[in-house]
């Protein structure tokens, strides 16, 4: 990717998000998290998010968004789809390109973070085909990181795997941040409904 000099850079970190019509460079580093790169061409509005959904249990056979973690994800998704109708795009225009959710770490940590990744793919591919958001391109799963820059005037998407030793540092920095958002969400929800296995019906 060709950066002209002076492109004004934006870097994302997990939980944030940024939209835009002007010419801006988006970066962030993904292990277990996912980002989405969303666009209107017509309207030629831009924006980036990076999310993680955070649960101590994930439902197998239901769907996503009407999970506890997927309510988080829902959450994230329509503050970026927000932000850009805002700014005017059209929600039948808009198109994305997806990146992210590794199993980089099998076992770091416990409460399940090992299939975070997993979850945070199923998720994504749920929400844009219930929402008829077009997927332009698409790179999930896997188990290395991956540095994502989105420019919001071409909508290119650069996209670099990095070392093993490089992800871990990523895949750390995301079991805190995951750590963090149990805490928050179990705070701000009180009781915690949890989905297993044991609530198939």
């Amino acid at each position: 990717m060709i950066i002209p000099v002076g492109m004004q850079r934006v870097v994302l970190h997990p939980g944030d998000h940024y939209s835009t019509r002007e010419t801006v460079l988006i970066s962030t580093i993904l292990g277990s998290c996912v980002a989405a790169c969303m666009y209107d061409p017509v309207a030629r509005v831009a924006g980036m998010n990076h999310f993680l959904l955070a649960n101590r249990r994930y439902a197998r056979n239901m769907p996503m968004s009407i999970t506890e973690a997927g309510r988080y994800g829902v959450h994230a998704m329509e503050l970026l789809i927000n932000d850009l109708l805002n700014l005017g795009a059209k929600r039948q225009n808009l198109r994305v390109k997806i990146f992210g959710g590794g199993t980089v770490i099998e076992n770091l940590g416990q409460n399940n973070f090992s299939c975070v990744g997993e979850v945070n793919k199923r998720f994504i591919t749920e929400f844009l085909e219930t929402e008829k958001i077009s997927i332009e391109a698409s790179d999930l799963g896997g188990n290395r990181g991956r540095i994502i820059r989105f420019r919001t005037d071409t909508y290119n998407v650069y996209r670099k795997y990095i070392l093993n030793t490089a992800t871990e540092k990523v895949e750390t920095k995301e079991y805190r941040y995951w750590e963090h958002q149990l805490k928050v969400h179990e705070a701000e929800g009180g009781t915690v409904v949890l989905f297993t296995d044991k609530d198939k019906k």
